[in-house]
C-alpha cells in the first residue's frame, strides 16, 4: 500500500465534524447537571425536551412562533433599511456623521429596553411597539458596521474610477458598495441576532404575545423546563436567522477571496 493511499485510510481528529460533537458534549453536562442540582429551574435536557414536544402537540407553539416571526421580520426589514442607507450617508458624507454620529452612538450604548415605556405610550401595545423595540435593538449596530465599511474602502479606487469619469452615483453603486460588502454583511449578521433579542425583550415586556408570551407564562408559573423549551425554540430562530443572512452574504460575496474574508 502506497504512502499517499494509507495516509488516506488513517484517521485523522480533522475529520471529526466539531459543531455535532460540542452540541452532544453540552447536551450530556446539560443532562448529568440537571439530574445531579436538583434545581428545579434547571431540570435536564430531556425533561425540557419533553415540555417542548407537548408544547408541539398541543399546537401552543406554532400560532406564537408565527406570531414573533411576524414581529422579527417587520423590525428586521425596517433596521436592515434605516441602517444601510444612514450607514452609507455617515460614510460617504463627513457633514452626516458629524451631524448623526453622537446620535447613533448614544443609542447603540444606551440600553435599548428603557425605550419600551416611550413606544407603549406612543404607540399603544401593540405590533408597532415591539417592532419599534426590535429596530432600537438592531438598527445602530448596522450603521456603524455599514459607515465603518464605506470609509474603509480604498481611496486609490475611487480616484481610479473618477479619473474614468464615473459620476458619484456609479462611484458609490459600482466600487464603494461592492468593495464594503464584507463588512457591511457582518453589520447584518451582528443585527440579526441583535433583532431576535429585542423581539423577545419587546414581547415579554410591552404586549405579552409570541414567543415572549409564553416564557413570561411559564416564569409566573415557576414552570423551568417551559421556559428553558422556549429558549431552545428562541435559540433554533437565531440560528435559523443567522443562516438565512449568511447564505445571502454567500451569494453577495461570493467573489471575495476566502482569505480576505472577516470572520
Amino acid at each position: 500500500m502506497s504512502a499517499p493511499a494509507a495516509a488516506r485510510r488513517r484517521p485523522s481528529w480533522r475529520r471529526v465534524p466539531a459543531g455535532p460533537i460540542s452540541l452532544l458534549a453540552g447536551a450530556i453536562v446539560w443532562e448529568l447537571i440537571g439530574h445531579l442540582a436538583g434545581a428545579s429551574y434547571f431540570p435536564p435536557l430531556s425533561t425540557v425536551i419533553g415540555r417542548l414536544a407537548d408544547m408541539v402537540t398541543s399546537g401552543e407553539i406554532f400560532a406564537s412562533l408565527a406570531d414573533s416571526l411576524l414581529n422579527l421580520v417587520l423590525g428586521f426589514a425596517v433596521s436592515l433599511a434605516g441602517g444601510l442607507l444612514v450607514g452609507v450617508a455617515m460614510g460617504r458624507f463627513r457633514k452626516v456623521e458629524a451631524a448623526l454620529g453622537v446620535y447613533v452612538y448614544a443609542l447603540l450604548t444606551a440600553p435599548s429596553l428603557v425605550f419600551a415605556p416611550i413606544f407603549f405610550s406612543l404607540l399603544g401595545e401593540g405590533r408597532g411597539s415591539i417592532v419599534a423595540v426590535v429596530v432600537m435593538y438592531a438598527m445602530f449596530v448596522m450603521i456603524i458596521n455599514t459607515a465603518s465599511a464605506i470609509q474603509s474602502v480604498p481611496g486609490h479606487l475611487v480616484e481610479m474610477a473618477r479619473s474614468y469619469g464615473a459620476s458619484e452615483t456609479q462611484i458609490l453603486l459600482r466600487i464603494m458598495l461592492p468593495a464594503a460588502a464584507p463588512m457591511i454583511m457582518a453589520g447584518v449578521r451582528l443585527g440579526v441576532g441583535r433583532a431576535v433579542t429585542g423581539m423577545i425583550n419587546g414581547e415579554m415586556f410591552i404586549a405579552v404575545v409570541g414567543l415572549g408570551r409564553i416564557v413570561t407564562q411559564a416564569g409566573g408559573r415557576f414552570d423551568g423546563a417551559g421556559v428553558l423549551a422556549i429558549l431552545l425554540v428562541i435559540i433554533a430562530v437565531a440560528l435559523g436567522a443567522v443562516a438565512l443572512v449568511q447564505a445571502v452574504d454567500r451569494k453577495i460575496t461570493g467573489w471575495v477571496p476566502q482569505t480576505s474574508r472577516g470572520h
